[in-house]
């Protein structure tokens, strides 16, 4: 078979290939926020605010809970595999979700996508950076985090195929193309580890939490990855609460049906993050290698959008100012979210940084998932403004620590300089 890797081109042939599955997996995952009113003709339960938000946060629970598993894993063992299977089951998860026919088979079922997909962003963003070192590291990230933002624009379309067809056929078309394409990776993605992992000799199951436990010590010794658990947190609250309510926010405050609010608002905070990345991975490569705090100085000014934008999210009237505020956070939040893993290179040796996106995962999802149902229960007793204010100071406190405490010492962490360092 031609070895593919040989080429100079493979490394961006990678993240083309990727792309596609961050658009899966954002995309499987986001139908299910635009499609409740069709869904709920079917599944009374899902009528309440309140169970439609516990149903969303199942799924963030789970995710949240097995990251850090997951990156474990994938600093272990073959990346592309892990991502292979990722893609194929949670695909088979959304097929049959359009089988489901009450609110506990619907719960089954996103707990169960939540397992699936958590093994991918970890193996996925760690590869990448093993292919791209250096200068092209934050763009290619960049176009592959576009391919997630898509994938939520796309979702928004859910509501549009279901209107056209029905919920039912959209789960199935979309859980059927992404049980094909795990098979073309299996054909054309490599693994590449920038470090050796001695597989010639079995090790006890001892030894094997010995070697994890090692590298859970160095990540929670240093004091720089607290912060960045905390950065990647705070910025979450606001993140996925957008992204599971934007749509329903959109078609209650401005009186519209979910077949065209749907699209309207996941179009327009994907559109906007999806430039926000390419403009933030592209500004972070030249900033670092000017200085090495251009990373952190790149998310600074991604954070500093969403701030303005909660305010018109929160407390805007009429479509100009809310489409405005969407459009502000998505540019400034995929400014902030392209550079995560950099900025983690830049503080983590290649052998630890699966485990650590996994944690900060685990951070993350788990503030979007008390998010999540926080809005759906403010959205019935009619108090969203108070939940919109505990966001915006979180995503403040987060901007002063990144600033203050993050001081790399290097574009690219390798354990030799880290042991130079202690």
């Amino acid at each position: 078979m031609l070895n593919l890797t040989s080429k100079k081109s493979y490394p961006w042939l990678v993240v083309g290939m990727l792309w596609f599955v961050a658009l899966l997996n954002y995309l499987d995952r986001q139908m299910l926020a635009t499609m409740k009113p069709f869904m709920e003709v079917d599944i009374a339960e899902l009528v309440t605010a309140t169970n439609f938000g516990r149903l969303m946060a199942v799924f963030l629970w789970i995710y949240a809970f097995m990251s850090p598993l997951s990156g474990v894993i994938a600093d272990r063992l073959n990346r592309k595999w892990l991502i292979v299977v990722s893609l194929f089951v949670w695909s088979g998860v959304t097929l049959t979700m359009g089988y489901a026919r009450n609110i506990d088979q619907l719960y089954i079922l996103r707990a169960a996508m939540g397992v699936s997909e958590a093994f991918y962003v970890p193996a996925a963003l760690s590869l990448i950076a093993d292919y791209h070192q250096g200068k092209t590291r934050s763009l290619a990230i960049g176009f592959h985090t576009s391919g997630i933002y898509l994938g939520q624009a796309f979702g928004g379309f859910g509501a549009t195929l279901a209107a056209g067809t029905s919920w039912q056929f959209t789960f199935h078309t979309f859980g059927l193309i992404g049980m094909m394409y795990s098979l073309l990776l299996i054909a054309f993605l490599r693994e590449r580890k920038t470090y050796s992992i001695d597989t010639t000799r079995k090790r006890s199951v001892r030894q094997e939490f010995s070697a994890m436990g090692k590298g859970l010590s160095m990540l929670f010794s240093n004091i720089a990855f607290w912060v960045i658990l905390f950065y990647f947190s705070a910025p979450s609250l606001p993140g996925w609460a957008t992204k599971n309510w934007l749509p329903t926010l959109f078609s209650e405050s401005l009186n519209m049906g979910m077949e065209k609010a749907g699209p309207l608002s996941t179009m327009t905070l994907a559109m906007a993050s999806l430039v926000g990345v390419l403009v933030g991975g592209y500004m972070s490569d030249r900033w670092v290698a000017k200085r090495l705090k251009g990373r952190i100085y790149t998310g600074v000014i991604g954070l500093g959008l969403t701030i303005p934008a909660l305010v018109l999210i929160g407390y805007g009237s009429g479509l100009a100012l809310i489409v405005t505020g969407a459009l502000m956070f998505g540019l400034g939040f995929g400014i902030f979210d392209v550079n995560n893993m950099p900025i983690l290179c830049q503080f983590v040796p290649s052998r630890y940084r699966a485990t650590g996106y996994g944690f900060m995962n685990l951070a993350g999802i788990s503030a979007g998932a008390v998010i999540t149902n926080e809005l759906g229960k403010a959205l019935d007793a009619g108090h969203m403004n108070t939940v919109f204010i505990a966001m915006i100071g979180a995503v403040v406190i987060a901007i002063i620590l990144q600033l203050t405490v993050l001081r790399p010492r290097t574009i690219d962490m390798t354990d030799e300089l880290l042991e130079k360092m202690k």
